[in-house]
């Protein structure tokens, strides 16, 4: 049996920008994603701890060490700049591996710069 647990997280993500007019998407600092092991157009569900929104959607890059997170097409009526989201993804696990499992956590400050990190 498997079963589905939490594979990635950015917690505390702020918003830097939002673009209507692209198709969709997330976009995340590459070089944070590389930390939690987010892969391009990875689904993910994000919950905006401003005005408690949920939504999914996918992971795309943005350029490395701009700290950006970007709220993409419908997205970017969810949130604002400076909102605060948590990201995440999921993976299936084998349930005798997921006894010892543990996610890849990275906790954002000011300036989205990683203040704190577990299982990285």
């Amino acid at each position: 049996m498997q079963v589905l647990l939490l594979k990635s997280k950015i917690h505390r993500a702020a918003v830097t920008a939002g673009n209507v007019d692209y198709e969709g998407s997330l976009g995340i600092d590459q070089d944070l994603m590389d930390r939690v092991g987010l892969l391009p157009y990875e689904k993910i569900l994000c919950g905006n701890l401003a005005n408690g929104e949920r939504f999914e959607t996918y992971a795309i890059p943005a350029p490395r060490g701009s700290r950006a997170i970007i709220l993409n097409g419908a997205t970017a009526h969810l949130g604002k700049p400076g909102d605060r989201l948590t990201i995440m993804s999921y993976t299936w696990v084998d349930e005798d591996r997921a006894r010892d499992w543990k996610p890849r956590v990275i906790v954002l400050g000011e300036g989205n710069r990683v203040v704190d990190e577990r299982g990285v």
